[in-house]
Formats: structure tokens, C-alpha cells, sequence
């Protein structure tokens, strides 16, 4: 298969997780929103379990979204034609590791140099890019996440 086709076949990989992405956080907000709103007057034990549960369920929102992210900006690097070359030296990342990490923006060497320097760190994520308005039935906006970045 040529690099072409694989990344060809890779557009179709990141809609379909993207989508799903979408969709469990919709789902996920919906839910969570549900929760809050009808919260019950139980014992200490079921108030102890269900702030765990939303922990938890926060967490995973968290990464979901930053995955999500990725997948979006790999995306506008397809359209744009810069998709599979990285960004700190310019040369092509090896199909092996866009296969492992399809929203790769960077070759090995130059991924390891940017997590010396501390590069990739949540601080640098661009939370606004994170649904697409036109992506679904479902309007989000940034401030209906609520996450833990301690």
C-alpha cells in the first residue's frame, strides 16, 4: 500500500473516531448534567460513590477530549496537506508510527526532544477547538466541561 492510500485510509480511521469521540462526550455532559440535576437524598455512602463515579467519569472526559483534539488538528493538517510530516524537523513521520499514533505531529527524535522541554503539556492545549459546530445535533460549548487539571 502506498503512503498515499495509508493516509487515505487513515482520514476514514480519524472520522470514525472522531465522531465517536463526539459522541461519548455529548453523552458523557448530557448525563452528567442529568445528574446534577436530579441528585437524591441518600445515605453518605451512595453521596461518597457517586463523587467518585463523577471523578472518575471526569477524568475520562478529559481524555477523551484531548484525544479528540488531536484527531481534529491531525484532520485540518490532511486538508491542509501537512499531514505526516513533522513539525519540529520537517521530515516525513514513518507510516509504523502514524499507524500506532495517526495524530502524530512529530517523528520519534523530535517527540522525545519536546518532552524534555516540557512541550505537550496541558497548559498548550487549545480547549476552544474542541467540538465543531457543525459536528452534531448536540450544541456544547466550552464551558459545559468541567475538568481537573491539578
Amino acid at each position: 500500500m502506498s503512503r498515499k492510500d495509508a493516509i487515505l485510509n487513515m482520514h476514514q480511521i480519524l472520522i470514525k473516531r472522531r465522531d465517536a469521540l463526539r459522541k461519548a462526550l455529548a453523552g458523557d455532559l448530557s448525563l452528567l448534567n442529568k445528574e446534577l440535576r436530579s441528585q437524591s437524598s441518600g445515605d453518605v455512602v451512595d453521596a461518597a460513590l457517586d463523587s467518585v463515579q463523577d471523578e472518575i467519569s471526569s477524568q475520562l472526559a478529559e481524555v477523551e477530549s484531548r484525544e479528540l483534539i488531536r484527531i481534529e488538528y491531525a484532520l485540518e493538517r490532511m486538508r491542509e496537506g501537512q499531514f505526516g510530516v513533522c513539525e519540529g524537523c520537517g521530515m516525513s513521520i514513518p507510516m509504523a508510527r502514524l499507524n500506532a499514533l495517526p495524530y502524530a505531529t512529530y517523528c520519534i527524535k523530535c517527540q522525545r526532544e519536546a518532552e524534555r522541554q516540557g512541550a505537550n503539556s496541558p497548559a498548550d492545549v487549545d480547549w476552544s477547538r474542541l467540538l465543531d459546530s457543525s459536528g452534531g445535533d448536540v450544541e456544547l460549548s466550552i464551558n459545559d466541561i468541567e475538568l481537573d487539571v491539578s
